[in-house]
């Protein structure tokens, strides 16, 4: 099989991608949409007593190495808290029972603020348990996030690359990633892929391919 046709292509259809199989939701709910002009995957979040492991798997995304591509919304619900951004991205090498994963997401509502600092945390990478957001923020502040203009509602293209312990997000099919990680938590292992979201966000993601090399 050529790396062309390894591509596994989950274009969100009655949420059953790859070999029939319908999406794991996994502290999320979803559902079919046609959102801003495409077909697309609503989600949103049914458990609120956690906030970084809220995620749609795609059974048999088998990925240890390649790239993840298509588009993402994540804008903040009417009735969130104060601290939502509407944090939407992709998680990947994901646990069969979802208990370790990482995990490259978007904050589009800081992406505009009139604070620098906050407009600096855009976007976000963590490896789930052991290395959340704060954890990253405090022990190395802004190794794991940057900043890139978006706008909440928005339809943004994704693209990440994935080779060994790095990962390389590209916004907007640009030709220079908008953030760069060297030393993925998780080390150089394979895993599902899932569509992450965070606390009060309302996402939509569409024509999501995955690409193993």
């Amino acid at each position: 099989m050529t790396r062309f046709t390894a591509v596994l292509l989950f274009t969100l259809i009655a949420l059953s991608p790859a070999y029939g199989e319908p999406i794991v939701a996994h502290k999320v709910t979803t559902e079919r949409v046609n959102y801003e002009g495409r077909d697309a995957i609503r989600v949103v979040e049914s458990d609120v007593s956690t906030d970084e492991d809220k995620i749609a798997v795609f059974p048999g995304s088998n990925l240890k190495n390649g790239t993840i591509s298509g588009y993402v919304s994540g804008n903040v619900r009417k009735d969130a808290g104060p601290q939502a951004r509407g944090f939407a991205g992709i998680a990947f090498r994901i646990d069969p029972d979802v208990s370790s994963f990482e995990a490259v997401y978007l904050r589009p509502a800081n992406a505009r603020a009139e604070d620098q600092l906050r407009r600096n945390h855009s976007m976000q990478y963590i490896s789930h348990p052991d290395f959340p957001w704060h954890r990253l923020r405090r022990e190395t502040p802004g190794k794991y996030e940057s900043y890139a203009d978006m706008v909440p509602g928005d339809w943004i293209h994704y693209r990440l690359e994935i080779k060994g312990t790095s990962a390389r997000l590209y916004l907007n099919e640009a030709s220079q990633p908008v953030l760069i990680i060297n030393d993925l938590k998780l080390g150089e292992r394979s895993g599902q892929v899932g569509l992450w979201i965070g606390p009060g966000t309302e996402a939509h993601f569409s024509g999501i391919n995955i690409t193993p090399k």
